[in-house]
């Protein structure tokens, strides 16, 4: 479960290192190119809003096998695309496609003793953020030595052995949900009317992920204007930022022990940490290392903290749980990453930075106004 989380959630983000490539293959842009991560995420939130809930509906291991069929289709679409629209629509179907790692962490939660959910969940999760992270660094290297398109066929290959290994090896699980589509999907109105804590950490979640995509995407412009470095270094820092996601398994322990109040409230601070570093980094590789290091713990031990708390309600609609606050955390991704683009085009990294400064200061401020209703969580959970 673990592996397979890290190689298909990578396939949304082999295409960061490569937007000076492909704006270069194109004559497009930084705004244009940007784009195509903008595209891929978008389709990861709608994949995941329309299909993730099927999985309190129908048996998950099915759904992930005719899943991986279109993730093939979509990356070589992807390698093969001839202008940069047919790339904006194989990237949106990589993104809705690419949506198992979010069947697979509730399963995960479901199969989980309950005092130990949060370090489950860690445990998962390392591999999807360690995919994300060094997605960067494979397609960056990949890139250089030959050529962007390379890297959506290479990954191609590499779901279809994850096909065949979650067909030999990954048990089933039935679901639990007996009435309709449409009602299934009615019901997202009524767990988003009636669980406030999913609210806030789904609203505190896309704000951190806007600051993580936000650099991410930008990442390669400044590189290539302030150092002039290539796509392999960008992807390098897929392994920096490795060192954080490591981190993020003693985040899941504590998540079980301490108050998830206090836990968010310091890993929302080095979020906002990460970028003042940042801002005055411009021109410091030293900085944009130290930088990395803290936002990717903070973003992402922030992620788990949300999801320990969410997993704990509702065990029956767990799938839904997830689809709720996936969908609105990948929002945020893409409007990070759409509005960082579009800064950078107008005022570079200053713009940037004072984006992730304001939107991870506003998570902070939410998180820190509706203190009773974490608190109150954690009791009851615990009792």
């Amino acid at each position: 479960m673990t592996i397979t989380t890290g190689l298909v959630v990578a396939n949304l983000y082999y295409n960061q290192p490569l937007l000076v490539d492909i704006s270069h293959t194109f004559n497009v842009n930084s705004g244009k190119a940007g784009q195509v991560s903008v595209f891929t995420q978008i389709g990861y939130a709608l994949g995941m809003f329309f299909i993730i809930p099927l999985a309190d509906m129908f048996k998950r291991k099915k759904l992930m096998l005719i899943d991986f069929a279109f993730v093939v289709i979509s990356l070589v679409l992807a390698g093969a695309a001839p202008n940069i629209n047919i790339l904006l629509i194989a990237s949106f179907f990589i993104g809705c496609s690419s949506m198992i790692p979010q069947l697979l962490i509730p399963m995960a939660a479901h199969l989980a003793n309950p005092h130990e959910r949060g370090k489950k969940i860690a445990f998962v999760m390392s591999g999807l953020l360690i995919g994300i992270l060094l997605s960067r660094t494979v397609s960056g290297l990949v890139a250089a030595h030959f050529g962007w398109r390379s890297m959506f066929y290479m990954a191609a290959a590499l779901m279809l052995i994850m096909w065949a290994l979650i067909y030999f090896l990954l048990p089933e699980v039935e679901p639990e949900y007996k009435g309709s589509y449409k009602n299934l999907m009615l019901s997202l109105v009524h767990l988003i009317k009636e669980e406030p804590r999913l609210r806030l950490a789904s609203l505190r979640g896309a704000l951190c992920f806007a600051c993580f995509s936000a650099f991410w995407s930008t990442l390669t412009f400044l590189l290539k204007q302030n150092f002039n470095l290539g796509s392999d270094v960008a992807g390098l820092f897929g392994l920096v930022g490795a060192f954080g996601a490591l981190a993020v398994g003693a985040m899941g322990r504590l998540s079980d022990k301490m108050d998830p109040y206090h836990l968010s409230t310091f890993t929302l601070v080095l979020v906002i940490v990460s970028f003042v570093v940042f801002a005055f980094s411009g021109h410091s590789m030293a900085g944009l290392i130290i930088g990395v290091v803290l936002m990717d713990m903070g973003v992402q031990a922030t992620h788990i903290s949300n999801q320990a708390i969410i997993f704990a309600t509702r065990p029956e609609a767990r799938n839904r749980i997830n689809t709720i606050y996936m969908v609105t955390y990948f929002i945020g991704g893409a409007l990070g990453t759409f509005i960082a683009t579009q800064l950078w085009h107008s005022y570079q990294w200053n713009g940037v930075c004072i984006l992730g400064v304001a939107l991870s200061a506003i998570a902070l401020i939410m998180h820190l106004l509706n203190r009773k209703k974490i608190q109150h969580k954690a009791t009851t959970v615990q009792s």
